[in-house]
């Protein structure tokens, strides 16, 4: 199904503008692609469509603003019905798990990992690489549970926690190129390198995803940012 009337407001580097494009284009939905100027400016546009977080992502769908980019996936998995598989399950069980391993890679992994790419100290830096780990083996041990031997967390096809997982896979590979820490490994997590595997190389992944070493040089740049006004308030 193609869609004249729907926008989505991002920007290239966000990991939760990437679940709402791989969204869209696993339910085939056409969408006009607004980038915004960040971290240097926010357009008046965004500032009115999300004017409690004055973040991205927001899908404008007619005149409508959708914001934040879980409750983003759901919207469109309700909404696009006819178009591919459903990306959240039916079954109610099922359902609750998704969300559940959803809400701990929003919550917490995503939060680890920005820890230890922009940690305040060094030490920081090495408290939330364990957690990184830690959550590593987490998430292997779901993927195995949720898949039931398919290739994705969301069985045959990719689901919710692809999605929200899956998005963070460039930024994970920005912190090995960084690190010379392998995060994702046949020795730890071998569910999770098939996974990956399969995930980038998806139709509705793999043209929307941003290239790892532009993504290195941006993280450089805030990082850089982050110790510069660090050292100023010390």
């Amino acid at each position: 199904m193609a869609e004249s009337n729907v926008m989505v407001l991002g920007f290239w580097a966000s990991p939760f503008v990437l679940r709402v494009k791989i969204a869209l284009h696993l339910k085939s939905v056409n969408y006009e692609n607004h980038e915004e100027n960040l971290p240097e400016s926010k357009s008046d546009l965004l500032l009115k469509s999300n004017p409690v977080y004055k973040k991205v992502p927001v899908l404008i769908h007619g005149h409508n603003p959708i914001c934040e980019s879980l409750i983003i996936v759901e919207y469109i998995d309700e909404v696009w019905t006819t178009s591919a598989s459903s990306i959240l399950p039916s079954d109610a069980y099922e359902l609750a798990q998704s969300r559940f391993w959803a809400a701990y890679v929003e919550d917490k992994f995503s939060a680890a990992l920005r820890r230890v790419l922009f940690g305040g100290t060094e030490e920081d830096k090495r408290a939330a690489m364990a957690e990184v780990s830690e959550g590593m083996v987490l998430l292997e041990e779901a993927f195995v549970k949720l898949s039931k031997g398919k290739a994705f967390f969301g069985g045959e096809n990719i689901g919710f926690v692809d999605i929200v997982f899956g998005s963070l896979l460039e930024w994970i590979e920005v912190i090995e190129k960084l690190s010379e820490m392998k995060l994702i490994s046949e020795a730890k997590t071998p569910g999770l390198v098939q996974w990956a595997d399969c995930f980038s190389a998806h139709e509705a992944v793999k043209d929307v995803s941003p290239d790892v070493d532009k993504l290195v040089e941006y993280a450089l740049k805030i990082g850089a940012r982050v110790l510069k006004a660090t050292a100023a308030t010390n």
